[in-house]
């Protein structure tokens, strides 16, 4: 059997910011929570058997009382942020697994769905259906891959390594040292993408890089200036490794056969009144 994980918050963002608006008979805005029901129809419609999807039932994680600046719910459109308990709702009503996330995220729970789902010898393959970046690190051979479902791409462990010259294992690493813009942590001065792939291609982990850039065995520009700031900020980007990291250890399933999608529920057809749009 093949599993699939759905980002639904990610699912909810891009529907909500790719399709007209669309109201029902309340005035409620729904556009984006039918968007996302119709996009995990099609996952069925084309074989899908077994699916979990995770959300993100508010924004704020524990990862916030860590570092200051790390992402919130500030500025989402309200039209947005009401669509996340019906987006809930609808996909529970419709008979999927789902993981509404206040403590941890969504991708936390994705990565450790797909570590749990991998070590079932009936399951072929685990498809993880979010771009996310850091979810990269959850990619394990041909086994656990990273789908892009916009841009119709599937990206394994040779896929990881092509698109940030290191392996999965390394994601964390290379997300501290180089940032991330969209969780709101800014990486170590001076370490761009090609110098951190270039360095953690050799040394793999941070904590293995030594402090000498006359160690390192790379050709880095700028290498010791590189190396004077790891020196002085290695205990932040030890924090933005943290911050990187996935989870898993959040409560997911206890069989892949939890996830199996036996059709929708009796809710279901009061769900549909509430996305009805027409007036």
């Amino acid at each position: 059997m093949d599993v699939h994980l759905i980002d639904g918050t990610y699912e909810l963002f891009r529907h909500f910011y790719a399709l007209p608006s669309a109201k029902n008979r309340d005035g409620d805005e729904v556009a984006a929570v039918r968007g996302v029901m119709h996009s995990i129809r099609g996952l069925v419609d084309n074989g899908a058997t077994h699916l979990g999807v995770a959300t993100d039932h508010v924004i704020e994680s524990f990862r916030n009382d860590l570092w200051p600046g790390y992402k919130t719910g500030e500025g989402i459109a309200p039209d947005l942020r009401a669509q996340f308990p019906l987006l809930e709702e609808a996909l529970v009503a419709w008979g999927l697994r789902v993981w509404p996330m206040v403590e941890f995220e969504a991708d936390d729970a994705l990565a450790a769905a797909a570590a749990k789902a991998a070590l079932d010898p009936r399951v072929t393959r685990v498809y993880i259906c979010s771009p996310d970046k850091d979810l990269a690190q959850s990619v394990r051979g041909e086994r656990v891959v990273q789908v892009d479902r916009v841009r119709k791409t599937t990206r394994d462990e040779a896929g990881v390594i092509a698109r940030f010259g290191v392996p999965p294992a390394s994601i964390p690493d290379y997300l501290a040292l180089v940032g991330d813009s969209a969780d709101g942590y800014p990486g170590l001065t001076g370490w761009g993408a090609k110098s951190t792939s270039t360095v953690l291609a050799r040394w793999r982990h941070l904590d293995a890089i030594p402090d000498d850039h006359r160690a390192w065995e790379v050709d880095v520009a700028r290498a010791g200036a590189l190396a004077a700031t790891l020196r002085r900020d290695r205990h932040q980007a030890r924090l933005f490794r943290r911050l990187a990291e996935l989870r898993l250890d959040v409560p997911v399933f206890e069989t892949v056969d939890d996830l199996e999608w036996h059709g929708p529920t009796p809710a279901l057809d009061a769900m549909r009144l509430r996305l009805d749009t027409r007036r």
